[in-house]
């Protein structure tokens, strides 16, 4: 899936693309299967898809290109690259303010709706968090690619800088992860910058059932 990089995160993409460049040269890079073939392999599987727009996402962006390279296990000096590109384009809230509503973050973390064909136009984008994350110690059904995530907030004491980070690492995954398989959801703009500080809310909020 394409990621659609913002004007604010160009100083970010131009340094994975100065990263990009310098890999092609690493002969120890993993080159199997051959980026271009599975380029051409991926659009050949979804030719028929409509609209148009939606064939844009088969393409990788530069991060994703590097991660197949290496098959997401990058030398450390490219993985640094990769997470200090991705600090570098965050985009906090101008107020300083880190943490919303938790009872929103917990809607959204068991909101899956969003980038589906069958999206009407008013729908609104979720987290899908318990895909992958176990959060509220009562909620039976949750995936575990992920870690746990309950009492997170409360493992942190509750740190301002704590919360900073994750909600960081929720607007682009890879500040943290160079090649995570987590959505990079404030580039992509998948979710908006209040439902951000909604989800860091539900780790850090200490009436969060999460850190109970």
């Amino acid at each position: 899936m394409k990621t659609r990089l913002i004007p604010a995160a160009a100083v970010a993409a131009a340094a994975v693309v100065s990263i990009a460049a310098g890999a092609v040269a690493d002969d120890k890079a993993k080159t199997h299967p051959e980026p271009a073939a599975l380029a051409a392999m991926m659009k050949s599987s979804w030719s028929k898809v409509q609209p148009d727009e939606w064939k844009t996402r088969l393409e990788t962006d530069e991060v994703q290109a590097l991660c197949n390279l290496y098959r997401n296990a990058p030398p450390p000096d490219v993985a640094a690259k990769i997470q200090a590109a991705a600090a570098a384009g965050v985009v906090y809230p101008a107020d300083g303010k880190v943490v919303g509503d938790w009872k929103k973050g917990l809607a959204l973390a068991n909101n899956g709706r969003g980038g589906q064909f069958s999206d009407g136009p008013d729908t609104v984008n979720g987290g899908n968090c318990y895909a992958c994350h176990q959060m509220d110690p009562k909620e039976v059904s949750f995936g575990t690619l992920g870690p746990s995530l309950t009492g997170y907030g409360k493992a942190k004491g509750y740190a301002a800088a704590a919360a900073r980070d994750a909600y960081a690492k929720i607007y682009n995954s890879h500040t943290t992860l160079a090649c995570s398989n987590m959505p990079r959801f404030g580039p992509s703009k998948f979710l908006s910058e209040a439902q951000i500080k909604d989800a860091v809310a539900a780790l850090f909020d200490p009436e969060s059932p999460v850190n109970k």
